[in-house]
């Protein structure tokens, strides 16, 4: 069996056009696309058409899915032998929760690797 990697990608701003090179690329070549309700949608359009989309997105004033799911989720798609990525708005550890993703993800063996994206409190700054 192969072993399985979760990469935690940050898709920038909201423009899909700022995202990193690398984060693209990982989309492109991902068995499973786990992604935020912020993620803009023009970004899933890169995925492989086989690739499995999972929107775990949060809706405010909702308990849909909670973030200990969606860590138990990022566990059992690695321990499989998925190519992951964990498609998060803006960068995975500002406001992201991608900390406790990464805790967990190392905690159960399962191999990660961060790829930062940028933030909108840096991103709006440039645009001003």
């Amino acid at each position: 069996m192969t072993k399985g990697i979760v990469y935690l990608v940050g898709a920038g701003p909201g423009d899909p056009g700022l995202i990193t090179v690398k984060g693209l690329g990982l989309i492109q070549s991902a068995d499973v696309v786990v992604h935020d309700r912020l993620v803009d949608r023009r970004l899933l359009r890169h995925a492989s058409p086989e690739a499995e989309l999972i929107d775990v997105g949060k809706i405010p004033g909702r308990r849909d899915n909670r973030q200990t799911d969606i860590n138990s989720l990022l566990v059992d798609l690695g321990k499989q032998g998925k190519r992951v990525v964990r498609l998060k708005g803006g960068d995975p550890f500002v406001f992201g929760r991608g900390g406790e993703e990464a805790a967990h993800l190392h905690a159960e063996g399962v191999a990660f690797e961060i790829v930062p994206g940028i933030t909108s409190s840096i991103a709006a700054p440039a645009y001003a």
